[in-house]
């Protein structure tokens, strides 16, 4: 089976070969959104606020990848599942036995989030459409959230709500931000607990995984810093795995 591929702020790590990637320099690599939002956020947030998110991204860095996450070869984790109208479904139900990328993402409160779909949307979506490989999105919000990325982003793809978190504690991905974050979440507005759908604060870990049309993982990219998200060129690339 493929190798994971873990990629951590503009590296790759695959095996023992580490490289950088040249992508991040392109303006069309979710990498630049990234920057140019904070660029523009830096000045507009509360300082405390902006120390303490650095903080915990540091940290996330720090802790790197959990050990056991999901690899290859590895059956992809279903649940009960949500879909944006709050129908009951399952991941397999939702791919319909196609190959799918399969997206975990924090919420519609996250702007990181937001924008990388965005650029799933734009980038991502024809070329999945040409090899007829489904893209589904999943996260632990409330299904009304789930509704409110779809919209707000123009998403044409499935997005779908996951209360308690099972497929990312399946894959080995769940995590949940630190006191201090939350203090500073609420400082914005946010209550985590209110906006997950089981009133918990656990969140996935940025994570994308290939699954073929047996339900199997054949590539998985895993980002504990939640500022930094799979390029769409490494996902069209990983996409021979299923050849």
């Amino acid at each position: 089976m493929p190798e994971a591929v873990v990629r951590q702020a503009g590296t790759h790590v695959k095996g023992n070969e580490l490289m950088t990637s040249t992508a991040d320099t392109n303006e069309t690599t979710i990498a630049y959104r990234v920057a140019q939002f904070q660029q523009g956020m830096a000045s507009q947030l509360p300082e405390d606020v902006v120390s303490t998110f650095s903080a915990e991204q540091e940290q996330l860095r720090a802790g790197g990848i959990p050990v056991g996450v999901a690899a290859p070869g590895d059956a992809m984790p279903d649940a009960q599942l949500l879909d944006a109208r709050g129908v009951p479904t399952t991941l397999a139900q939702s791919v319909g036995g196609r190959s799918a990328v399969v997206v975990l993402y924090r919420g519609a409160w996250c702007p990181y989030c937001n924008l990388t779909l965005r650029a799933y949307q734009e980038q991502l979506v024809p070329q999945l459409a040409r090899r007829d490989v489904e893209l589904v999105a999943i996260s632990p919000q409330k299904p009304d959230g789930s509704l409110s990325t779809q919209e707000i982003n123009e998403l044409s793809f499935t997005v779908l709500s996951d209360p308690g978190n099972q497929v990312a504690a399946g894959l080995g991905v769940l995590t949940a931000p630190s006191e201090g974050a939350r203090a500073a979440q609420r400082n914005l507005g946010l209550e985590l607990a209110e906006v997950n759908a089981d009133g918990t604060l656990g969140l996935p870990m940025p994570t994308v995984a290939i699954v073929d049309h047996a339900g199997t993982i054949r590539w998985i990219d895993i980002h504990p810093d939640y500022t930094t998200r799979t390029e769409v060129a490494d996902i069209v690339a990983a996409l021979s795995s299923l050849e």
